[in-house]
């Protein structure tokens, strides 16, 4: 039996298929709890202000843009070079790569994604995406709790938050990541990796603090639009909702992308601060809008890069001039 069970394991498509049967409970159980507040979210998503939600739009596309540089800066703490245009693809690629059932697709949609750049040091890649997941988790728990005084939540459940907190503070320690991910990248290739110092490890930290209240800002504009206005100091408690709404959909591994997982975590927390029927719409919204740039980012990126292959291409064509005519005889 345990042999049947590692051979199932194994096999890619029956993992899809369980995924796929947990996310469909999972949503039916979802759409069974929240059959009384819909009533409430219908209307403001039909009246949604379009200025808001076009608003909110352009700052998420604005904190993908950001955001990247974070792991791109990682990368070359590792040594590894690339592009803006090719970090943005292969982010974006990953982020697209989360909804396709599996649960291994994000990481290896980057690494692809570099490998076609001429990076091939798997490992390493690997360890960068460890090291961006961690280190943009830990630096949203901290926007959470500076945001819970500013907003006055009082009411959260702290514990498993602080405990994950301090779980991923210790992973991601100077001390201890290249080890624990040397030991566990080791079928990847030989060799160590290499350990930021702590000047990198907190500018990266401290990076990662600044951006998610941008998250937030956005988050703040999708209340707006579907009719609530919350405060302005609710932001840095958005952008934490945010975060942990991110961090909840990376460990929810049997929903691709989170699906329903990061939407039910994120209402469970701007409910604190806003009507539940104005939560549940700007949670739906956020669901539409951070798909719709992911995509639109990819496809930027890609004829981005088009382009600039091209204009190279064009300058090292070889020129051929004329040449002069021969005398006639």
């Amino acid at each position: 039996m345990t042999a049947a069970l590692r051979t199932l394991a194994r096999d890619r498509r029956v993992v899809a298929a369980a995924q796929l049967a947990a996310l469909a409970v999972l949503l039916l159980a979802l759409g069974y709890a929240f059959r009384g507040i819909w009533p409430e979210a219908a209307p403001r998503l039909r009246n949604a202000d379009p200025l808001s939600l076009a608003a909110a739009t352009a700052v998420v596309g604005l904190s993908y843009l950001v955001f990247v540089v974070g792991w791109q800066a990682i990368l070359a703490s590792f040594g590894i070079r690339v592009p803006y245009s090719v970090a943005l693809q292969a982010e974006m690629v990953s982020m697209l790569a989360k909804y396709v059932p599996g649960g291994v697709w994000t990481p290896v949609a980057r690494v692809v994604a570099l490998r076609r750049f001429g990076q091939y040091d798997t490992r390493l890649v690997l360890a960068s995406i460890a090291l961006e997941a961690g280190l943009s988790a830990l630096a949203g728990v901290v926007v959470f709790l500076v945001g819970l005084p500013l907003a006055g939540v009082v009411d959260v459940p702290l514990l498993p938050i602080l405990a994950f907190g301090g779980a991923v503070a210790v992973l991601v320690h100077p001390r201890v990541f290249g080890p624990v991910a040397s030991l566990l990248l080791r079928p990847f290739g030989a060799g160590e990796i290499p350990t930021l110092s702590w000047r990198r490890t907190l500018t990266v930290l401290g990076f990662y603090t600044a951006f998610w209240p941008l998250g937030g800002a956005a988050f703040w504009l999708l209340l707006r639009s579907v009719g609530f206005e919350p405060p302005l100091a609710a932001i840095p408690f958005l952008g934490g909702a945010a975060a942990v709404g991110a961090i909840v959909a990376v460990l929810a591994v049997f929903a691709p992308s989170g699906l329903g997982v990061r939407e039910a975590a994120m209402f469970g927390l701007v409910a604190a601060v806003a009507p539940r029927g104005a939560a549940l719409a700007a949670v739906a919204l956020n669901r539409l809008v951070i798909t719709l740039v992911e995509a639109a980012l990819l496809a930027g990126a890609a004829a981005w890069r088009v382009t600039l292959r091209r204009r190279r291409g064009r300058a090292a064509a070889p020129r051929t001039e004329a040449q002069p005519a021969r005398p006639r005889a």
